[in-house]
């Protein structure tokens, strides 16, 4: 079977692989997102096509791109970090590179690799949960990718987990991500320091003195010193990822959930009490195996070999 390109398109770096029918990546490219003008992203992803092409053949190109993608996978109907709206980003890549191109969500292409190559390999019924600046994530139900109505499924960060809850970015209030994410992780240490400065003092000393210039960095050094108050935040956010990894059981049962995401990175320390929470808040806990909760092992590669294996999906 030929080869396939995957584009990972990010708001600032574009990544770009061939990749084999059993998800190796065979060669690669990466380069900085062009900013403020959407033709320049679409001519750098055709320059690093055709530098990749010309080394290895392929039969196609699939791509990932944060935003709504619509059921037809050929436009990007709103992509907030990249400017995108209504952008025929199929039709714009096959005039560019004369090779067929399929368009997916990020998030879906990530959870696509980890499914078919990565941590979920070999189960059937899985949810990605994506934990980085917010929560994003895709969903596999029989084998199959779940896109739903207008190919808008997945956006499991927006789940409501707390009545006049946090505002989110979405401009609805009490959504997930704002409280299982690092940005979620951040605010409980910024909250931590403005009532409770002595317990976090390794945080404040990290942050050169003022309590919000705590940063998800200075959690993680303080955390893996065996900071209490930085366990503490990690604990708390785990939490709030069992509590909406329980929702998610109640309506889609999966036998597994797969944190993946630059926050996942933290392992145990969120793995754990996202397992505590989850048993504890799952509907009929008594009556239904728990889903396992697995850490991601394709890293930042997940979205180039998504993106390319959905192409011959």
């Amino acid at each position: 079977m030929s080869a396939m390109i995957g584009i990972d398109i990010g708001g600032t770096k574009i990544a770009v692989g061939v990749v084999d029918e059993n998800g190796t990546i065979l060669a690669s490219r990466r380069h900085p997102t062009p900013s403020n003008n959407r033709d320049d992203i679409i001519d750098a992803c055709a320059a690093l096509v055709k530098e990749l092409s010309d080394e290895i053949p392929v039969a196609g190109i699939g791509v990932g791109a944060a935003g709504f993608v619509d059921d037809t996978r050929s436009n990007i109907i709103f992509a907030p970090n990249l400017a995108w709206t209504n952008e025929p980003l199929r039709d714009k890549l096959e005039q560019a590179t004369g090779l067929p191109t399929v368009i997916e969500n990020d998030a879906n292409a990530a959870a696509w690799a980890e499914f078919r190559f990565g941590a979920a390999r070999g189960a059937s019924n899985v949810i990605v949960v994506t934990v980085g600046t917010g929560i994003g994530g895709g969903i596999i139900i029989d084998g199959q990718l779940l896109r739903g109505s207008a190919g808008f499924a997945g956006e499991i960060g927006h789940l409501k987990v707390k009545l006049n809850g946090r505002r989110c970015g979405c401009g609805q209030f009490g959504c997930w991500e704002r409280y299982g994410s690092g940005r979620a992780l951040v605010h409980e240490a910024h909250e931590l320091a403005q009532y409770d400065a002595p317990r976090a003092k390794r945080l404040i000393e990290l942050a050169g003195g003022d309590p919000l210039d705590i940063t998800g960095l200075h959690i993680s050094q303080a955390a893996a010193e065996g900071d209490p108050a930085a366990i503490e935040c990690f604990d708390m956010v785990g939490t709030w990822l069992g509590i909406g990894m329980a929702d998610l059981s109640a309506v889609l049962a999966p036998e597994m959930f797969v944190l993946a995401g630059g926050v996942s990175e933290a392992g145990e320390l969120l793995r754990a009490p996202a397992i505590r929470a989850l048993k504890a808040n799952l509907t009929a806990q008594s009556y239904r195996p728990n889903p396992k909760v697995v850490l991601a092992t394709l890293g930042n590669d997940a979205g180039i070999i998504g993106a390319a294996d959905l192409a011959r999906v």
